[in-house]
C-alpha cells in the first residue's frame, strides 16, 4: 500500500468518533427493537426489500420483490417474506441456514425514507405458510421468518443526492450493458445474448412465479 496513503488509514472507532463527532440523538431514539405503528406503515407499503446476509464464503445482498404488503407482520417481532422462483444459487438461504444473522432494507417508490431490520432469519416450508402467500396460483417453495433485533428508519439524504425516483432520469442509461450481453460475455459455451434478451420478456411471464 502507499505508504502515503497508508498514513491517512482509519483503523479505529476512536478515530472515527474524532473525524465524525457524536450521532444526532434521534438517530438514536429512532432504533426500537420492535415495530412500531410507523414502522408497521412502512413495511406494509413497500414492495422491494434488499437483503444482506453472511456465511462462511463471505457476504451476500440481494433484492426480493412483489406487490407492496409481500413482507407480512406477524407480530411486533417478526416478519415474514416469501422466497419467490429464482435461479436456484440459493446465496441467501445457504447463508442463512449456517448463519441466522441478517439485514433487511425496505424502499418504497416515491418515498425517500428507508427502513432497516437487524435480525435473525429462519427458513420454514410449513404448507399453510407457504400457501398463504400464494401468487398466480403458485405458493413459495419457503418462507422466511424474521426474529427482529432492530429495527430503524433512514433519512432521505441518499435518495435524494441519487435523484433515484426522478421519472425524467428514469430511462435505462445507452450504454449499459443486458443480461444477455454480460452472460455471453461470461459463458464458457456458445450463447446467443441477443436471442436472450429478445425471449426474456416472453420467458418471465412464465417463470415469475
Amino acid at each position: 500500500m502507499n505508504p502515503v496513503a497508508d498514513k491517512h488509514r482509519v483503523t479505529s472507532t476512536a478515530q472515527l468518533d474524532e473525524l465524525y463527532g457524536a450521532p444526532n440523538p434521534l438517530a438514536i431514539d429512532k432504533e426500537q427493537d420492535h415495530l412500531t405503528q410507523q414502522y408497521k406503515a412502512f413495511v406494509e407499503a413497500s414492495p422491494f426489500v434488499i437483503i444482506a446476509t453472511i456465511g462462511p464464503e463471505g457476504l451476500d445482498c440481494s433484492p426480493r420483490g412483489d406487490p407492496a404488503g409481500f413482507v407480512r407482520i406477524q407480530d411486533d417481532k417478526t416478519v415474514m417474506l416469501p422466497d419467490r422462483r429464482g435461479n436456484n444459487r440459493l446465496d441467501t438461504l445457504r447463508n442463512i441456514v449456517r448463519d441466522p444473522r441478517l439485514s433487511l432494507l425496505f424502499l418504497i417508490p416515491g418515498a425517500g425514507e428507508t427502513l432497516r431490520i437487524n435480525g435473525r432469519g429462519t427458513i420454514s416450508t410449513e404448507p399453510e405458510l407457504c400457501a398463504g402467500f400464494i401468487m398466480q396460483g403458485k405458493a413459495p417453495t419457503s418462507v422466511l421468518l424474521v426474529q427482529i433485533d432492530t429495527v430503524y428508519f433512514q433519512c432521505k439524504k441518499a435518495l435524494v443526492r441519487s435523484n433515484l425516483w426522478n421519472i425524467d432520469a428514469a430511462s435505462r442509461p445507452k450504454n449499459l450493458p443486458t443480461a444477455g450481453e454480460m452472460v455471453q460475455a461470461m459463458s464458457a459455451e456458445p450463447f446467443d445474448g441477443a436471442a436472450y434478451d429478445k425471449d426474456y420478456p416472453e420467458r418471465m411471464k412464465k417463470t415469475i412465479y
